[in-house]
């Protein structure tokens, strides 16, 4: 990992994608004392100058990382495209020598991360993907009662809402599964302090949802360990909707503990805790991560090489809905690795990936 940036001063950034989460990530990045934004680049070039404009900011604009880098002379890339372009831009970063803050999901397919790790490992650079859930402080506040608890037999995940989105999500094969759960799914694995083995899942859209594809999905993960994970959701369920993260519920040889999801942790020998925000959350928490990760140069918990583990999850879990069968998730990642090499991709790649060999789970 490269500590590219001077603890002193603030980290140059270039932005690219200026969509709408664009702008969330614009807002967060004129907000942070650590960043200076120096650029912000998307196709779109209006769309850009005017997404800049709205934020308040003063940086160049231009239609591609490229077109910027010579102007501003950044430390870093926040990466806000659309997932299907995460991989070009990121590569093209890290072999720039400018270590990447990407969001979520790392890529469409799981071959596709496995190139991601292998560019941030021939660069020598940090990819870190945003799990922007990760950052809560009543999110730690209920890691640190399960760990009170004992090995948990059962995790599990409601997550209900009728959102009524509009654009590419409506058309998505695997909407809740694909562009949602990944929330859940990691989180799980942060939680539980442990991996995932194999998936179960059964996917579906109900007679009433105003999406194309299966908009509701129960799956059940075996954890090393033997904890059992299960997600159960909805994005067309309308009225008593849960909240954004979900509610949780944990049952150990010590007790039970639930999150309400958003402030409220209840273990049934503690009693409740109602937790205050923390400085950083969602993708501010990711945002100071990674300059942390930067000035110190200690391996966020969000870098490519450990955040494939959740993507892979996700692909898990649809192959399992697809299937009706077990997934497992080594060999899944096996496959992918395998996969990754029949891709076009730099030599400086493909020879990481020959050396590096298929990555068990």
């Amino acid at each position: 990992m490269s500590a590219a940036a001077n603890p002193v001063r603030p980290l140059r950034v270039v932005q690219v994608g200026a969509g709408a989460m664009g702008r969330v990530w614009l807002r967060t990045l004129t907000a942070s004392d650590d960043v200076d934004l120096v650029g912000v680049a998307d196709l779109d070039v209006e769309r850009a100058r005017a997404a800049v404009r709205a934020a308040g900011a003063d940086a160049k604009v231009g239609a591609s990382l490229g077109d910027l880098l010579a102007d501003t002379g950044p430390d870093a890339v926040v990466n806000a495209t659309v997932p299907a372009a995460h991989n070009e831009v990121n590569i093209e970063a890290l072999f720039a020598g400018l270590p990447v803050l990407c969001e979520k999901p790392a890529a469409p397919t799981l071959a596709e991360a496995a190139v991601q790790v292998a560019a941030a490992e021939a660069t020598g650079r940090l990819l870190m993907i945003s799990q922007s859930r990760r950052y809560y402080a009543a999110l730690e506040e209920y890691r640190r009662r399960i760990a009170e608890l004992g090995t948990p037999g059962l995790l599990s995940t409601g997550f209900f809402r009728g959102e009524r989105f509009g654009g590419f999500r409506d058309v998505m094969e695997q909407p809740l599964l694909v562009d949602m759960a990944i929330h859940a799914f990691d989180a799980a694995r942060h939680l539980l302090g442990a991996e995932p083995i194999s998936v179960v899942c059964e996917s579906w859209n109900p007679a009433w949802s105003w999406y194309r594809g299966d908009a509701a999905a129960t799956a059940t993960f075996l954890f090393d360990g033997g904890t059992r994970y299960v997600f159960t959701g909805s994005w067309c369920s309308e009225g008593l909707e849960t909240p954004w993260n979900g509610q949780w519920r944990a049952t150990g040889p010590g007790g039970t503990v639930t999150w309400d999801g958003e402030d409220r942790v209840t273990s049934s020998t503690g009693g409740a805790s109602e937790v205050p925000a923390g400085t950083h959350e969602e993708i501010s928490g990711a945002l100071a991560e990674f300059v942390a990760a930067l000035r110190t140069g200690v391996e966020p918990s969000g870098s490519i090489a450990r955040n494939i583990r959740s993507l892979a999850m996700v692909e898990a879990a649809v192959r399992s809905a697809e299937s009706g069968a077990r997934v497992h998730i080594g060999a899944l990642l096996e496959q992918a690795h395998r996969d990754a090499l029949a891709l076009p991709v730099r030599e400086e790649i493909r020879a990481r990936l020959e050396a590096s060999g298929p990555r068990p789970g």
